[in-house]
């Protein structure tokens, strides 16, 4: 994990959580699960703590106090630094920059907003670059193997994938759009909504 490329997909949520503000691995958990973060990866007990222990040996978090109350064990507060804030970011912009994997991509989507508003509508417009050539390509392979009266049953992939890329294509221009428009909201909020302290607070609890 000494690089943003070694990172895993959890390990960037908990980086994006450790952005937010220091927490211990069981508020990181129980934040991840009532935001449905489990959807984009898998959740357990034993691999936050691994991937945390990965991420402070690798200098992108570090312990800043522990703390125990009543009965309950003793609770680790780890911390963002400033490596880790690039690692997260420069990740990120890995996965728009190039062809990457769908769950990768959709963990990247998820956190995107730690990026500023500028940088992040050039990558969408590297992504577009991307995603039209690769549809290109496709159609322009799909008509030849066509032109060659290759059996429908064996293109069925292809197409799927040229339909794909056009969606995708489509939903990206429609949310480059959208971000050019300074009236939607991007990044963290600055106030803290009172739905986002109920949502920390019962993580604490």
């Amino acid at each position: 994990m000494a690089t943003d490329r070694a990172l895993t997909p959890l390990a960037l949520l908990v980086l994006a959580l450790l952005n937010e503000d220091d927490m211990h691995p069981y508020e990181m958990i129980r934040l991840m699960r009532s935001r449905s973060d489990d959807r984009l990866v898998r959740v357990t007990t034993g691999t936050v703590y691994h991937t945390i222990n990965r991420l402070v040996a690798a200098g992108l978090a570090c312990e800043v106090g522990v703390d125990r109350e009543g009965k309950r064990p003793e609770r680790t507060t780890y911390s963002l630094t400033t490596a880790g804030r690039e690692a997260m970011r420069a990740w990120v912009r890995v996965q728009f920059s190039a062809p990457t994997r769908a769950e990768h991509l959709r963990v990247a989507l998820s956190v995107s907003h730690n990026l500023e508003r500028d940088e992040m509508v050039s990558l969408l417009e590297r992504r577009v670059d991307i995603l039209t050539r690769e549809r290109s390509t496709h159609e322009q392979g799909l008509a030849t193997a066509r032109a060659q009266r290759v059996p429908e049953q064996f293109l069925l992939e292809v197409d799927r994938e040229c339909e794909q890329l056009a969606t995708d294509l489509r939903w990206t221009q429609g949310l480059l759009r959208r971000l050019r428009d300074e009236g939607m909201p991007w990044g963290h909020a600055t106030e803290k909504s009172d739905r986002y302290i109920a949502q920390r607070e019962a993580a604490r609890a």
